[in-house]
């Protein structure tokens, strides 16, 4: 019996393995393809591992292609997106969590039943209106359709809802205005899932494709994944260069996972409850 558990305890061990290895790999070769030299990740049989690494590919983003740039726009347009949204979806689930209005329970249905209509069928009149208003090729254009989510909403809300009412109306009592219980008592406790929204919220709009390339019409005002789907255009045949470009815009999400991971964890843990 002592036996089987342990035959089995290595056996999930190695699939954990295998399964690391598998999703590192295709992440392992980019940042290795990076650094050949022109052609080397075309070779047949493909190497893991350049002969003699070059920087040159990078140097060209930086020199000739303005990458710089663009990558500014991402920052600006990530950082801006993220915590404007958290300010408006943490108002909006805690009102939906701890207030009583008429028809709330109506309206956060009627929220949640918007989420099965797909993003790309409100981008049409989205973008007419933002045309209306002078806001295409714009940060604004990018950052107000993100300034807030149900998806978001729901998260704070479900989590806020675990905070007892009695917290709430000590301070109440103590004479604590709604927004300073908003800013000095449920901020704090909420967090761990503040912080795993802003991680959603910051991949989702650094990674954002379609939306940028609809409303940026000028070459100056791209964000990175938008600019490197032009490299591809222009450099099909130069996957060293793609290769770089894909691990600059990779880089910033994958340090700020990393650095947010022990709060991102435990906010997926703790975010949800049962009415």
């Amino acid at each position: 019996m002592k036996f089987k558990k342990s035959y089995q305890k290595y056996g999930l061990y190695l699939l954990m393995f295998l399964a690391a290895v598998l999703t590192l790999a295709p992440f392992v070769w980019m940042l290795s393809a990076s650094i050949m030299p022109e052609g080397g990740a075309n070779q047949f049989p493909p190497r893991l591992f350049p002969k003699t690494p070059t920087w040159e590919h990078y140097q060209r983003l930086f020199r000739q292609m303005n990458i710089v740039r663009y990558f500014l726009n991402s920052v600006i347009v990530a950082v801006s997106v993220t915590f404007i949204s958290l300010l408006f979806n943490s108002m909006a689930g805690y009102a939906f969590a701890k207030y009583r209005f008429p028809g709330k329970n109506k309206l956060f249905k009627l929220l949640l039943s918007a989420m099965v209509i797909p993003a790309q069928v409100t981008m049409l009149p989205l973008f007419l209106m933002l045309n209306r208003m002078g806001l295409v090729n714009t940060y604004w254009g990018i950052i107000i359709p993100g300034m807030t989510s149900i998806y978001g909403i729901f998260l704070i809300r479900q989590y806020i809802m675990s905070i007892p009412d009695s917290l709430i109306e000590a301070a109440r009592i103590d004479g604590a205005t709604d927004f300073y219980i908003y800013l000095r008592l449920i901020l704090p406790l909420a967090k761990p899932i503040l912080v795993t929204l802003a991680l959603f919220t910051f991949m989702g709009s650094w990674n954002d494709f379609l939306w940028p390339l609809i409303v940026m019409t000028g070459d100056s005002m791209y964000t990175l994944p938008v600019a490197l789907a032009n490299l591809m255009g222009e450099h099909a045949q130069d996957t060293e260069l793609m290769m770089a470009g894909a691990v600059i815009t990779i880089l910033p999400v994958l340090i700020v996972f990393l650095a947010m991971q022990k709060y991102y964890i435990r906010g997926i843990m703790l975010g949800s409850v049962k009415e």
